[in-house]
């Protein structure tokens, strides 16, 4: 009896390894315009948390929606407000090589100056490259009114 435990057991193993039958991975049809250098993909990931996990999962999510149009074909900017800007300050940033690693990639990180000001820290407190506007939330606001989609995971 514990041989047919152990084998059907075995069997199981085996059918998940192997995914299920039939099931296939489809594309994600692409809206008119299609993305190109001349008409990029524009997306923006708001970033309002300190927590790791979720400041990590954040910018695993940059790379995914960089790899699925192609670096020419998606502008990506992570904008930092309240707690999010924590991620990118010198001293507090658990993922600056990350960050520096996806600026090389053409991804824009920019800090809201208004928590800046509140956290008493300035431009020189920031990772290297990380642009500053006054307002994080106006700045989303405005960008999504000129088509930019927002994403805020």
């Amino acid at each position: 009896m514990a041989s047919r435990i152990v084998l059907g057991g075995l069997v199981v193993a085996i059918a998940l390894a192997s995914g299920p039958v039939g099931a296939a991975r489809l594309e994600t049809e692409r809206a008119d315009p299609p993305p190109s250098l001349d008409a990029p993909r524009r997306v923006l990931f708001g970033l309002n948390t300190r927590d790791d996990g979720r400041v990590n999962n954040l910018l695993y999510n940059v790379v995914n929606v960089q790899k699925a149009y192609g670096m020419d074909n998606v502008e990506i900017v992570v904008l930092a407000w309240g707690p999010g800007v924590r991620a990118l300050l010198s001293e507090s940033s658990t993922v600056a090589e990350r960050i520096s690693s996806l600026r090389r990639y053409d991804v824009t990180f920019i800090a809201c100056g208004n928590t800046l000001d509140t956290l008493r820290k300035t431009e020189a407190d920031l990772l290297p490259g990380v642009d500053i506007v006054q307002a994080g939330l106006p700045e989303l606001i405005e960008r999504r009114l000129r088509g930019w989609i927002d994403i805020i995971p």
